[in-house]
């Protein structure tokens, strides 16, 4: 008996789409991997505020595509072979990124360096609740505002035009100064989320793939996470792990870091650079690359918690397309697992790394010896060297003295402070921090 084709509702379905889990970074993120794949070496970012007629372009200068080409990349599930260094793997990146943040999306493309034809096409959500029907509506060329037109003018490449930005600036209609205030809001955190996700074409660290990222003009700055250019920056060996997973072999690699101590940093610029866009003990751990393209930013992958010790480790971790369904990558891009299969082996082979990692962080250069206690300082030390008595000097290991006044070692306050917060975690430190101003004030009074 034949089948019967049941063709999803149009808008149910696309509206549904819009729901997968992007945030504007991820999404423009998204585009960005399509305009890599097409050779582009330079990707503009422009967000243009303008209450109801606000809108978002990604324009690059890849090879662009014929107008068959792009309607098919205008299809939901796109039809294409991919390779096995290619960022893209569904075919819905471009339309779910997109539709995730805007009601409106055109698409320009120019394949032909000699002459400036350009085929543009559109999803537009109004349209489809109307019809209820799949269809792209073409942009005819006296439809092409500047917008779409510029970009191309001089250039083979692909201009991404998102329009009606509901789900962006969060207002039905976004005037005024708090609408205004979210879109700088949104420039900050896509600077910092692009400049780490693609720091490695950013730096030239992917062969033939080389980036230059524009946002409203600026260049944007890549982030490191594993501060390559500071001179006590330690990088381990690298250690490659085979991974078999149903019919598919591959190779995963690791490539350790233990970041210096806070003061051997060339500069405190340096170190609060390094903190990375979601601080210090969330930005340890694992960084994993699909391709060249980072896809997890920090954190243990369940294999360790995360330990104000082990802030100074980073470890690359690198994997082809191959290992897609190993890695269990998502549509988005925006999640991955550690195998199970390879799970024991890499918690063994970052073990050195991570013990080298907390002797650097717990070096003596705290001033305070591992076994001693700390007192708590009196309002005569709040100010100058620390003292201690000639028995306290003597015998530091032995601690204080009980039923005495002499103390093993004094602090300043300071120093003691110091010691403190550096047993918070990120939640406590807000709340010592405010304790110990107030108690600064009343010992000072």
């Amino acid at each position: 008996m034949p089948g019967i084709e049941v063709i999803p509702s149009a808008k149910r379905l696309i509206k549904s789409l819009r729901d997968m889990g992007y945030d504007f970074s991820q999404a423009v993120a998204d585009i960005v991997d399509n305009s890599i794949e097409a050779g582009a070496t330079l990707v503009a970012i422009d967000l243009e505020f303008d209450g109801d007629d606000s809108w978002v372009r990604i324009a690059d200068n890849g090879r662009g595509m014929k107008p068959e080409e792009l309607r098919e990349a205008m299809r939901y599930g796109a039809k294409r072979d991919y390779t096995e260094d290619d960022l893209g793997k569904f075919g819905l990146g471009l339309k779910t990124a997109s539709m995730s943040q805007c009601q409106l999306l055109s698409v320009a493309s120019r394949c032909n360096p000699a002459r400036a034809d350009i085929a543009a096409y559109s999803w537009d959500l109004d349209h489809i609740e109307r019809t209820n029907r799949w269809e792209i509506l073409p942009i005819e060329r006296n439809g092409l505002g500047p917008a779409i037109r510029e970009p191309l003018k001089d250039s083979t490449g692909t201009v991404v035009l998102w329009q009606q930005l509901d789900r962006i600036l969060g207002y039905k209609h976004p005037y005024g100064e708090a609408a205004r205030k979210r879109l700088s809001q949104i420039c900050r955190d896509i600077e910092l989320h692009l400049g780490m996700v693609f720091h490695r074409f950013l730096a030239g660290d992917v062969r033939g793939k080389r980036l230059k990222l524009l946002l409203n003009g600026n260049d944007i700055k890549l982030w490191d996470p594993f501060c390559r250019t500071e001179p006590k920056t330690n990088k381990l060996q690298p250690i490659t792990i085979p991974i078999q997973h149903e019919e598919v072999s591959g190779t995963v690699l690791l490539e350790p870091y233990v970041l210096p101590h806070q003061e051997d940093f060339s500069s405190s610029e340096a170190f609060r650079g390094a903190s990375g866009p979601a601080n210090w003990n969330q930005q340890q751990g694992f960084y994993i690359y699909r391709a060249g393209r980072m896809i997890q930013s920090g954190g243990w992958s369940n294999l360790h918690a995360p330990d104000e010790h082990m802030k100074l480790a980073r470890v690359g971790v690198s994997f082809s397309p191959v290992l897609d369904e190993a890695f269990k990558i998502n549509v988005a891009k925006m999640r991955v697992q550690m195998p199970t299969q390879i799970r024991d082996s890499v918690k063994d082979a970052i073990s050195p790394m991570r013990k080298l990692a907390r002797e650097t962080y717990d070096r003596k250069s705290a001033h305070v010896p591992r076994s001693a206690s700390v007192p708590v300082p009196s309002p005569g030390v709040i100010a100058g060297p620390s003292t201690s008595s000639p028995a306290a000097s003597s015998h530091p290991e032995e601690g204080p003295k009980t039923g005495g006044s002499t103390q093993s070692m004094v602090l300043t306050f300071e120093e003691w402070a110091k010691c403190l917060l550096a047993k918070c975690t990120r939640s406590e430190r807000r709340i010592v921090e405010k304790l110990l101003s107030r108690l600064k004030k009343d010992l000072a009074g």
